[in-house]
């Protein structure tokens, strides 16, 4: 039987309740710069893991990619 090599697991850099900032490179008129929490880790979308963050600024969540934040 020949060996099947498994696919390496992809970890989330970031724990829940871990304090980050969107990177410079996000740019919307729509969000609100300063420090949000990680609520959640969620699943990989197209190749990017993905995490449900929130600010105390803003009364909603937000959904962002792992490549668009950095550890506060």
């Amino acid at each position: 039987m020949p060996h099947i090599p498994q696919q390496a697991a992809i970890n989330h850099r970031f724990a829940i309740g871990s304090m980050v900032r969107l990177n410079q490179n996000v740019f919307t008129r729509f969000v609100v710069r300063g420090v949000y929490e990680i609520l959640a880790q969620l699943p990989e979308r197209d190749g990017r893991l993905q995490y449900r963050i929130k600010s105390g600024s803003e009364p909603y969540q937000r959904v962002a990619r792992e490549d668009e934040l950095e550890p506060e």
